[in-house]
């Protein structure tokens, strides 16, 4: 039986996408996430931050590195790597999370209420996998609905078939319309 090796986080983004190039020309965008915990201990709350070094390849890595900033929230799905060098004569260990699929949540303009944020990684409307039917205003915000897996957008009609998921570090295109933003 094969092991199952999957994290799905929601966060907020240390600093801004850094994207780089690898030897063979393909497009890497890494970031750092962090996710919060809080509780009550004695009356008092308590709260503890972890961080999170996410990676992402492909066509992700583009669309991570355009639309994505500081202190943006996000849904991220991924996997656990870990890799090891040496530097100055001593072996050091990371893990890192490689996205496979994302979806920025809140506003378009960052502001509570309006509608979901998109998501990339495969799937209909939502590129977050899933199949999104939605229904509203569409890029405003405001009187947006949705339904099925991911957040999706209001599309101008819903598509015929969903596409299939994306393997890990691939996006599919956004169809987003017009003007072509995501969210």
């Amino acid at each position: 039986m094969a092991g199952v090796n999957k994290v799905i986080l929601v966060g907020h983004l240390g600093a801004d996408p850094e994207m780089k190039y690898g030897s063979s020309g393909n497009p890497f965008t890494t970031f750092n996430l962090a996710t919060s915990d809080s509780w009550v201990k004695d009356g008092q709350r308590e709260e503890r931050t972890e961080w999170h070094r996410i990676i992402a390849f492909g066509k992700l890595a583009e669309i991570c590195a355009k639309w994505l900033h500081k202190g943006k929230q996000i849904y991220l799905e991924g996997r656990l790597q870990t890799r090891s060098w040496e530097q100055d004569g001593v072996k050091r260990y990371t893990t890192e999370i490689i996205a496979g699929n994302m979806q920025m949540l809140g506003s378009r303009d960052g502001a509570q209420g309006g509608g979901q944020g998109g998501g990339y990684g495969g799937g209909q409307n939502s590129f977050g996998g899933g199949q999104n039917q939605n229904q509203g205003q569409g890029f405003a915000g405001g009187a947006g609905q949705s339904a099925g897996q991911g957040g999706g957008f209001a599309a101008p009609e819903p598509q015929a078939a969903p596409a299939a998921q994306a393997p890990y570090g691939q996006a599919s295109a956004p169809d987003s319309g017009p003007d072509d933003i995501p969210f």
